[in-house]
């Protein structure tokens, strides 16, 4: 490929993603023009408008349920399903056809996430002709990308004289992000998806640095002044679907501001949704009072009508209250408009009280007795009080061995754009360190900043602004089973090895070669991969024996590799984190040349 015209980040997000661009010719990231690409997108039945987010929905109708002819695109007058604001939209009337959170899914890993599986809702029995086949989360998300970059090449690469090559995006320079908690397979599955979409070249940014090159981008060279060596900046990442903690530490190089991204905390599976559903109770208990009961598609109309209304009390602090309606079923059931008011009261109540109380440094997410049996589908959290999550978060001791103290809390996320909720984290933090005041660092465009943020890392990549240190945000481990007698009935136990440290940079290979190991080869064998985001100080060929919560699964590969059956080779292990951010595992022949690759199996537990 020439050299790209553009540099494009892409916020892949849970509920909107995200396309910022900037010329790749720029000088420097204090110089940078960075734009939001429009993405022209459904928002009604037939009509096409182009906006700076698109929902991260897919509607999978029947042709009963949408004209097909109401789902034509300018590229695509044959369409069969709908990405962006129609799909959100319509999908609330016939949910069992829409799939949201499909990134939440990637990450699932209870699930076949290359099977086709969503919408989860949608039964056999609810099928219909013409309607069109379930996706895998994987293809899910890249029927998203696949929009984003049809849609860029429609707008920016079309000229008089036809398709311009040179301007399509996946001739460009992209950097898409993930979350920070992603482990490994989730990061493959999600350049697998980018692939599928038509963009086989994309480099993996963490969402939370992101959110930090953004803030550096917008500030110019002022950024500096904003922070000093010794600070530790907490990004604290609450968005529609997911909440994520992240800490950067800053010091002094040769007399140069440092940035280095030291601990990163887990998927949490609670946010926004989480709090517009909250709402949506609440409404429907006072609904219920005045004998009018929702069935569950008026739930799931009201559910939405709670997230813009929230918004837009959360946004003007002299609203008092507004009215939400749900849509009757027939006479059957309600009838008409059902009207009742989200109050300022309401909203600012049951957000605090349930998802950002006061509560100790000390605290732990509380884990409530579950029922034996539930539905299946996303981990969501048991406990929603985001801040007890960040608690345990920053009970994690710092390599000094005292508790971790963020001196400051840069914000991102959609539910972040809240002054009144970005105040109780604030004085909730300042709660738990009386003698080090913690500051905010002003953020901006809080729905927009982690593409933006993708952008300028781009630049910095080339050399043109300050890189954050970071690499894996994780420890990563394989299983190995001790050489010991046999004994009936019990299997031998199982070592976690350290194969790949925290902080291992990309494009890096850590090999173990001091120690041997036997493979077997040519008939069914199974690897166990494991990870921790607690144990950060473990060097490569680290053998753990006893590592309680500390050490997380994170899949089981089954495979036959090639090979005389049943020989076992003496090996020693080779790890490689590629340059867009994903990882090679190797079993290398101590006998003659050759090599096995672990290929990942997404098909855990």
């Amino acid at each position: 490929m020439s050299d790209p015209r553009y540099i494009i980040g892409i916020d892949l997000g849970t509920t909107n993603s995200v396309v910022a661009y900037v010329e790749a010719a720029t000088p420097r990231v204090e110089e940078a023009r960075i734009r939001i690409f429009d993405v022209p997108q459904l928002v009604d039945a037939g009509v096409v408008q182009a906006r700076p987010v698109l929902p991260s929905f897919v509607l999978l109708p029947t042709l009963q349920e949408v004209d097909p002819q109401a789902l034509a695109l300018p590229w695509d007058r044959s369409a069969t399903l709908a990405v962006g604001e129609f799909a959100r939209r319509r999908g609330q009337e016939i949910p069992h056809r829409l799939i949201a959170s499909a990134k939440s899914w990637l990450c699932n890993t209870l699930v076949d996430r290359r099977a086709a599986i969503l919408p989860w809702e949608s039964t056999g029995a609810a099928e219909q002709a013409g309607a069109a086949a379930k996706l895998s989360p994987v293809s899910a998300s890249a029927k998203i990308l696949s929009h984003l970059r049809t849609a860029w090449n429609d707008a920016m690469a079309c000229t008089d004289n036809g398709a311009d090559d040179a301007l399509k995006m996946e001739n460009q320079a992209i950097y898409l992000t993930v979350p920070a908690s992603f482990d490994a397979v989730a990061r493959e599955l999600t350049v697998e998806a980018a692939a599928m979409a038509g963009l086989p070249q994309v480099t993996l940014l963490e969402e939370p640095q992101a959110a930090v090159y953004a803030w550096i981008a917008a500030n110019s060279e002022r950024w500096r002044d904003a922070v000093a060596p010794g600070d530790l900046v907490l990004v604290c990442d609450v968005g529609g679907g997911t909440s994520d903690f992240s800490l950067i530490q800053v010091a002094d190089d040769q007399g140069a501001l440092d940035l280095e991204r030291i601990a990163v905390g887990n998927h949490l599976l609670v946010g926004g949704d989480n709090m517009d559903l909250t709402l949506a109770y609440a409404l429907a208990r006072q609904l219920a009072e005045k004998g009018k009961r929702l069935d569950t598609w008026q739930m799931n109309s009201l559910w939405h009508s709670c997230s813009n209304v929230k918004e837009r009390i959360l946004s003007d602090p002299d609203c008092h209250g507004l009215p939400v309606t749900v849509l009757g079923r027939g006479s059957s059931l309600i009838g008409g408009t059902l009207s009742t008011e989200l109050t300022r009261e309401t909203v600012e109540r049951l957000l605090t009280d349930g998802f950002l109380p006061r509560c100790q440094r000390s605290d732990q997410p509380q884990s409530n007795k579950q029922a034996g049996i539930r539905e299946f589908g996303l981990a969501y959290e048991a406990d929603p009080a985001i801040t007890r999550h960040l608690a345990a978060f920053l009970s994690r001791p710092a390599p000094d061995g005292r508790p971790v103290t963020p001196t400051a809390v840069l914000f991102n996320g959609g539910v972040m754009k809240s002054a009144l909720l970005r105040k109780q984290v604030l004085d909730i933090l300042n709660g738990w360190s009386p003698e080090q005041a913690v500051r905010e660092i002003p953020g901006a465009d809080l729905d927009l900043a982690v593409a933006r943020g993708a952008a300028c890392y781009g630049l910095a990549r080339q050399g043109k602004g300050v890189r954050i240190r970071s690499g894996l945000g994780r420890s990563y481990y394989i299983g190995i089973a001790a050489s010991m007698p046999a004994v009936p009935g019990m299997p031998a136990p199982t070592k976690a090895l350290c194969v790949a440290p925290f902080g291992m940079e990309e494009g890096t290979t850590a090999a173990i070669v001091e120690r041997e190991f036997v493979l077997r080869i040519g008939e069914p064998v199974v690897f166990d991969f494991l990870g921790s985001t607690t144990r950060l100080d473990d060097p490569v060929g680290t053998v753990v024996e006893d590592w309680d919560d500390q050490i997380q699964p994170v899949t089981t590969l089954e495979t036959v590799l090639e090979g005389e059956a049943g020989q076992t080779i003496p090996v020693t292990l080779e790890l490689h984190v590629t340059a867009v951010g994903t990882l090679e595992l190797w079993c290398v022949s101590k006998t003659d040349a050759r090599r096995w690759k672990l290929e990942w199996n997404v098909r855990e537990q």
